[in-house]
């Protein structure tokens, strides 16, 4: 793993969403209904649920439906804010999910919706999974989701050249897709096997997995749902 590139991608990620927050918010400002069985299905009442990269909170009404404690941190300070002034009541911290400033054992469930995919490199996506196993009690629920890019990683290939792909790409999967109106935002494009191996290396028991349509078009994402031992 090249580690300067891959932090570069990280920040250069980051600046973008503190650049397109109000924007991004305005459009994406309600949850995907089609996501709900996944709070339903596994959160009781009273649970302590992180939310890892909550961005500006819209999923932060699914989780309270269900009577949870809720955490949710991100590392875009402007969605952060957007999402405090929405929801004053919450705790929304301004932290990486690749170092998560919390105890061992501290949550009873931890969500990561549409985060993983811009993680880079198999090495910083391997760290992310510790923390967030990390901060899970035992028997504690991991719920994660990606995106199905290979069809922009399709067209990708058309648009890179060999210079651009030496350049900007850590691995062949990645892609880069322009994002609300700034430049190029980062993205890993994931298939069911690369995500369940994943999460089946960092220890974990899968229990659930599967494809969800979301949207009009509709967009297909990948889900999983596991267990830590």
């Amino acid at each position: 793993m090249n580690k300067d590139k891959a932090q570069k991608i990280i920040d250069a990620n980051q600046d973008i969403y503190n650049q397109i927050a109000e924007k991004y918010a305005s459009v994406r400002n309600e949850p995907w209904e089609e996501l709900d069985f996944l709070f339903g299905k596994f959160l009781r009442s009273g649970d302590k649920v992180l939310d890892l990269g909550c961005g500006n909170g819209r999923f932060y009404d699914s989780f309270m439906k269900n009577g949870v404690f809720y955490t949710g941190i991100d590392n875009s300070e402007n969605l952060l804010k957007i999402a405090q002034k929405n929801h004053s009541e919450a705790e929304f911290i301004l932290a990486s999910a690749l170092n998560l400033p919390f105890n061992d054992e501290e949550f009873d469930a931890v969500y990561g919706i549409a985060i993983l995919h811009h993680i880079p490199s198999d090495k910083m996506r391997q760290i992310f999974m510790e923390e967030a196993i990390r901060v899970t009690k035992k028997d504690g629920y991991l719920v994660l989701t990606v995106w199905d890019l290979q069809e922009k990683q399709e067209e990708g290939k058309k648009k890179f050249n060999i210079f651009d792909l030496f350049n900007q790409r850590i691995d062949k999967n990645d892609v880069f897709i322009p994002w609300y109106g700034a430049k190029d935002c980062y993205f890993h494009s994931f298939t069911m096997e690369t995500f369940k191996r994943l999460v089946e290396d960092s220890g974990l028991i899968i229990i659930e997995r599967g494809e969800i349509l979301v949207g009009r078009k509709p967009y297909r994402n990948l889900y999983i749902v596991a267990k830590k031992k």
